[in-house]
């Protein structure tokens, strides 16, 4: 397990962008398939995008998709979600996780074994 830290969440307006960014506590995300999830108030914690270790396979929530996109970005060691046209449902604790792997990310929460503390990010309307 590493130790993940989220940054860039915040209070938005509806149709704002944001951009969170997943960092590994003194060290790189190199050699690690990176995801993020989010967790609204009473709901599951539910999977947003990933990537893989080299950047090439991303794979998106559909409910998402056409607003989001993942990316590492590696001069400053970190994997970003970048969301456009912020929802009030997009209202969440916003969580980074990892793996140490050469396979193509996956959506289940339970295949990562390194979290981050979560960035809440709140949308009002």
């Amino acid at each position: 397990q590493v130790h993940l830290v989220e940054s860039g969440g915040g209070l938005m307006q509806a149709g704002d962008s944001l951009t969170l960014s997943c960092a590994r506590s003194g060290a790189t995300l190199q050699n690690y398939a990176v995801a993020w999830f989010r967790q609204a108030p009473g709901k599951e914690r539910e999977f947003v995008a990933a990537v893989n270790l080299d950047g090439v396979k991303m794979r998106y929530a559909d409910a998402v998709r056409d607003r989001v996109t993942i990316s590492r970005e590696n001069a400053k060691n970190t994997v970003d979600l970048r969301m456009t046209a912020l929802e009030p449902e997009d209202t969440a604790v916003y969580y980074c996780a990892a793996r140490h792997t050469s396979f193509p990310p996956s959506r289940d929460k339970d295949w990562y074994d390194s979290w981050g503390q979560g960035t809440q990010v709140t949308v009002s309307s």
